[in-house]
């Protein structure tokens, strides 16, 4: 009896390795085929959209920065550094009108000082800032802005700057050479600004709230009302427009707006887009986008390319010639090479972006005639996408 108990019991024993085993081996496969999936393209509603109200605010000022190794603004090429200059001195109780032409100094520079004011910025609050050189300044380093009153667009004065700038770059110069890395004369100043100034919005009495698509669309749109009518079971989103969807507050919710905004923001939503081309003539940079299709088209391409090559000799008469002089004569070749090696290529209706652009560089098509094959392509009406030259 001793005997048949103790092999149930090891019976028992491996038959709780096995299901271990088992469950070790499924939960290995789960998480190796979960990693394989695909990433879903799917985007949160705070990072396609802005909500009404919750929005940064620019400021700019005038001002001026002291304390530069002579490599300031030149008073007699920059009137408006002097004129800033002897009304700052004339405010801290320095007269200096009537020696206008005895100011000579090159340690100070006119700038301009731009920030941006966050959302519901309070009194009190820091903001990053940057400086620029308005005059010919040569470089900013070492320098100290002045205190600079930060303006909106409603020219009411939000906050106030001032500190010491720290620049990226730096210029270097001696008697036959000179060296600049970066922009010497640009320069930030972290927490250089104070806001004073709030910009009133009471987010807690709205009864309704606007959500701005950064890319309007209305397909779009549309999937972002119904996932907010999803997640709170009631009509409350309804798009206005491709840009707009108006989401009217629920009565469950009050006052408490932060609160909705915070359940509302964190849906996912699949963006839609237009099929588009961005093609940048000056850079001959190209950007498509994955749903540009392409109706059955061939293209071919070649390149005639004609080169002139300049080789003028100089003829002199001969040793003691009389009546001679030394002449320059021309000579120029001229080379036509047509390259014949270029292949006819058929794009089949419906290809992928992946698909068309494969097919083009099959044919050693570079950038600069691809914009030209683009916008014959979508000339012939074979192409489903628009095309925005800039």
């Amino acid at each position: 009896m001793k005997a048949v108990s103790g092999s149930h019991s090891r019976t028992r024993s491996a038959g709780s390795t096995l299901l271990r085993l088992a469950a070790a081996t499924a939960v290995f496969w789960f998480t190796v085929l979960t990693l394989a999936a695909p990433a879903s393209a799917a985007s949160r509603i705070k990072d396609i959209a802005d909500f009404e109200g919750v929005r940064e605010n620019l400021l700019v000022g005038y001002g001026l920065v002291v304390g530069l190794n002579g490599t300031g603004d030149t008073l007699s090429k920059s009137p408006f550094t002097q004129q800033s200059l002897v009304a700052m001195l004339e405010r801290l109780g320095v007269n200096t009108r009537d020696n206008l032409t005895k100011l000579d100094t090159k340690n100070i520079a006119a700038v301009m000082v731009t920030a941006t004011l966050k959302p519901f910025a309070r009194q009190g609050t820091r903001l990053d800032i940057t400086v620029n050189a308005l005059g010919d300044s040569k470089s900013l380093q070492g320098g100290t802005l002045l205190v600079t009153p930060l303006l909106g667009a409603d020219g009411e004065v939000y906050a106030v700057a001032q500190g010491p700038v720290a620049i990226g770059g730096f210029s270097a110069k001696g008697e036959a050479e000179s060296v600049t890395k970066g922009t010497p004369t640009t320069g930030r100043i972290a927490n250089g600004a104070i806001v004073e100034r709030e910009v009133g919005f009471d987010l807690a009495k709205l009864k309704s709230v606007k959500i701005a698509l950064r890319n309007p669309d209305l397909t779009t749109a549309r999937r972002i009302a119904r996932a907010i009518n999803r997640r709170l079971k009631t009509p409350a989103a309804k798009s206005l427009d491709p840009a707009t969807v108006l989401l009217s507050v629920p009565t469950r919710y009050g006052t408490n707006i932060v609160g909705l905004l915070t359940d509302i923001e964190q849906l996912t939503v699949q963006p839609d887009q237009v099929a588009k081309i961005i093609i940048d003539e000056q850079s001959g940079v190209i950007v498509m986008g994955d749903r540009v299709r392409i109706s059955t088209v061939a293209i071919a391409q070649g390149n005639l390319t004609i080169r002139i090559t300049e080789t003028p000799q100089v003829s002199q008469p001969g040793p003691f010639t009389t009546g001679g002089a030394t002449a320059i004569v021309p000579r120029s070749r001229v080379k036509v090479a047509e390259q014949t090696d270029r292949k006819l290529g058929i794009l089949k209706n419906g290809v992928t972006l992946q698909q068309m652009v494969a097919s083009l560089n099959s044919l050693g098509i570079g950038p600069r005639d691809l914009i030209s094959i683009l916008q014959a392509v979508k000339a012939a009406g074979a192409m489903q996408a628009d095309i925005e030259v800039r």
